[in-house]
């Protein structure tokens, strides 16, 4: 493992959802498999933490928060979805996206739109920070966020997500599973991880019993086979995978 590089800075967003009778509904993308990060995969929107962040999160009054200003941005770009950000309704939501896409700075659309940061609606869940054999690293907050009140049909950013739905996370691991969908190491861990919860309550306690101390997976031999594998006491069901079939890890 190379330490040199410094890793990137990136946050992620799990919207979740409440869902009837059943388990709740993540926000999930599926990246255009032209990217070079995570091509064709399913996962959280989410993306590396831009300077302008930082700055919005001071004017709200939240220095060193940029980190949640960039799940907010990220997740209204690449799916039109405004979580942490009112007040919006959904066609307004779809507006706001394309400004975005667009190349206005989020800075500017929040405040030609008089629109509110609601950064304490975002919980702190992990923080992951993969490092083999990558030419990038990302150093990745992952936060929980409830949804918005409402129907929200996910819009997905033209050229970098392919698509993008509301999807429990057991049906993403049987798709990974029957090899109909790829997720990279630490988002199968964190469906795993998620597949538990009845509800955000639960996601939420859950996220609160554990540290946000940064997971950095390692190898090691384990029954004759070497494992990519990430802490026992973190609140991960399963904490190894075959290094055969783990990606990017």
């Amino acid at each position: 493992m190379d330490d040199e590089q410094p890793a990137i800075p990136a946050a992620t967003l799990i919207v979740m959802r409440e869902s009837a009778g059943g388990p709740p509904d993540l926000l999930m993308v599926e990246r255009e498999s032209s990217m070079a990060f995570a091509g064709g995969a399913l996962v959280f929107p989410g993306g590396r933490v831009d300077d302008a962040d930082h700055r919005l999160a001071e004017r709200f009054g939240a220095p060193g928060e940029g980190a949640r200003v960039t799940a907010i941005r990220e997740t209204l770009e690449e799916s039109g979805i405004a979580v942490g950000l009112g007040p919006v309704e959904a066609f307004h939501a779809l507006e706001l996206q394309q400004a975005l896409i667009g190349g206005e700075p989020f800075a500017d659309l929040v405040a030609r739109h008089d629109l509110a940061l609601e950064l304490n609606g975002l919980v702190p869940f992990a923080r992951w920070k993969p490092s083999f054999h990558q030419t990038r690293r990302f150093d990745t907050i992952f936060y929980l966020a409830s949804a918005p009140v409402g129907e929200w049909s996910p819009n997905p950013q033209p050229g970098e997500c392919a698509a993008a739905e509301w999807i429990g996370a057991a049906a993403v691991l049987d798709r990974v599973a029957a090899g109909t969908a790829g997720a990279i190491f630490p988002t199968k861990r964190n469906l795993e991880r998620l597949a538990r919860f009845a509800d955000f309550s639960q996601a939420v306690e859950d996220a609160r019993r554990y540290p946000m101390d940064t997971i950095v997976p390692w190898v090691e031999e384990r029954g004759g086979e070497r494992h990519v594998c990430i802490p026992p006491d973190r609140g991960y069901p399963v904490t190894s995978e075959p290094l055969t079939s783990a990606v990017r890890a």
